[in-house]
């Protein structure tokens, strides 16, 4: 199934432009349609609005609402030159909708794309979007750091430990896996996670082998600080293109305090990772 249906997160920084067009280059691949989400934030302070005058609680949304346009206009005018089907779209939401509004906006679509969370401006709201694409949806995310080539990857590796979450990843990236030159299974210390340790993702290369796609496994001992350094070095030097793994399998909750392979890639990733939950 080729990504028919895709949406972006459209926020106006310059991190985000390589995530537009890696979505409007995945859905021109495919024939397929693009929405373009562009947020306002309503910036009322918290607990203000018991006491608040009416006029300065519509200050607020009007502002938020002026955000969405203005962000409206910037990415209708970086797609007028793109051969693909989209379509903008605005809200206008605090930021406890935040979720509610990529979750609603995701639902429909076949993959979410969307920059690189954690730049180096400090804002969290990206952050805010990435997890509520992952939580708030049943939809798979594929984050694009800033420098990343477009994605049509020649070269994918997978990061595999059998769980749910890894396999949803793999179902999702089936459309790209493929059409890969070359796939690697990496397995991270499987004795930990693989019930056949003897062969570690043999029967997923099998699971991809009828989707006509090669895969080559690879082991990989846990000798580095944590998962995703291991996956990012095992990227890097093997020369893939892209990162197809499994995201939080602990809460995020869990996640946020004592850190986790899903935080940690969304920090460090080097090229463009599709995560499912």
């Amino acid at each position: 199934m080729a990504f028919k249906s895709i949406v972006t997160v459209w926020d106006g920084k310059e991190e985000s432009r390589a995530a537009l067009r890696a979505a409007a280059r995945l859905a021109g691949d495919a024939s397929g349609h693009l929405d373009i989400l562009c947020l306002g934030l309503d910036r009322t302070p918290v607990g203000y609005y018991s006491d608040a005058a009416m006029e300065v609680l519509d200050s607020f949304h009007k502002a938020a609402v002026s955000e969405a346009e203005t962000r409206a206009a910037e990415a209708r005018r970086l797609m007028q030159a793109e051969d693909v089907s989209w379509a903008v779209r605005t809200a206008a939401v605090r930021y406890a909708e935040i979720g509610r509004a990529v979750g609603d906006a995701a639902w429909h679509q076949d993959l979410v794309v969307l920059p690189k969370p954690y730049g180096p401006d400090g804002d969290e709201t990206p952050e805010i979007v990435t997890e509520a694409a992952l939580f708030e949806s049943v939809t798979p995310v594929l984050v694009v750091p800033s420098d990343a080539v477009e994605p049509a990857p020649r070269r994918i590796l997978v990061a595999w430990n059998g769980s749910a979450q890894a396999m949803r990843a793999v179902r999702a990236a089936l459309p790209l896996l493929a059409a890969a030159e070359e796939v690697v299974i990496a397995v991270v210390d499987p004795g930990r996670h693989e019930a056949n340790e003897a062969d570690p993702g043999r029967a997923l290369a099998v699971m991809l082998a009828r989707h006509g796609a090669h895969a080559a496994i690879s082991v990989i001992a846990e000798t580095g600080p944590s998962v995703a350094h291991m996956l990012n070095r095992a990227a890097r030097e093997a020369g893939m293109e892209m990162i197809v793994m499994g995201a939080y399998g602990h809460s995020r909750f869990r996640e946020r305090l004592l850190g986790g392979a899903t935080r940690d890639m969304l920090k460090s990733a080097e090229i463009p990772v599709l995560m499912a939950r």
